[in-house]
């Protein structure tokens, strides 16, 4: 029997994902995109979708996550945050009832709470997993694309959860939108691998669960990531900043 260890080193050999890291200078205009960091994703035992112990991959997502949205705020650069909120007679198959509209499941993990307050930054609440689709509003228009444009982001920095859902989701839609000059002047989609992750199911849990499907987390994580720059992404495992407020 192969391990799981040697079935994802196998699976990184195979499908090697290649990252770089991204300086940031203030000098080409970049926004901020936060992906789902909510309770019920990230809270150990907010809701069914929620990690039920402390999670290694998840709250390292968090704390690079909250370094990256101070510096951010603290020079006035735009930020956009998706927040996971269904209404609950609509359930998102094939997920278990979560992020309940009005619950805090719904609502940005603590550590996040005081972007609520910051005048360059734009909160989203969706219902499904494309935040792109998620940001169509009830005229027509399109919030996400509206900040891109109104902003004139040339570059997108992507971080949150889950890796291979809702972020791989978001960046095959903006890049699609990109490349149909529907997200002008955006030229890149940058995914900060170190502040996203997803949640783990392990096979031997799944077996025991009724009609669940395996999600064992570094491996989905990493196939998250080779998703996106498949689908256009640049992939990068550090992000380091000169000309800010805050370091």
């Amino acid at each position: 029997m192969v391990s799981s260890s040697s079935s994802l080193q196998l699976l990184k050999h195979e499908l090697p994902v290649h990252q770089d890291s991204f300086h940031l200078t203030g000098d080409v205009k970049t926004g901020l995109v936060l992906v789902d960091l909510v309770n019920g994703f990230c809270t150990v035992g907010a809701g069914n979708l929620a990690p039920t112990q402390p999670d290694k991959q998840i709250s390292t997502m968090v704390e690079e996550s909250v370094k990256l949205a101070r510096i951010f705020c603290d020079n006035k650069w735009p930020v956009f945050a998706f927040l996971d909120s269904h209404h609950p007679d609509i359930p998102e198959i094939p997920y278990p009832r979560h992020c309940i509209a009005g619950t805090d499941e719904a609502n940005l993990v603590p550590e996040l709470q005081w972007l609520e307050n910051e005048d360059n930054v734009t909160l989203r609440r969706k219902d499904c997993l494309d935040g792109f689709l998620g940001s169509i509003q009830e005229d027509g228009s399109n919030l996400f694309v509206d900040w891109v444009k109104n902003n004139q982001i040339k570059i997108v920095l992507v971080v949150g959860i889950c890796t291979d859902l809702c972020v791989l989701d978001l960046i095959g839609s903006a890049l699609s939108a990109r490349n149909r000059g529907m997200l002008l002047p955006l030229e890149d989609v940058i995914v900060y691998s170190r502040a996203c992750a997803t949640f783990d199911l392990p096979v031997h849990v799944a077996r025991t669960l009724k009609n669940a499907i395996p999600h064992p987390q570094e491996l989905m994580h990493h196939i998250g990531l080779y998703m996106a720059t498949a689908r256009g992404a640049k992939v990068v495992s550090e992000v380091s900043f000169s000309t800010v407020k805050r370091l």
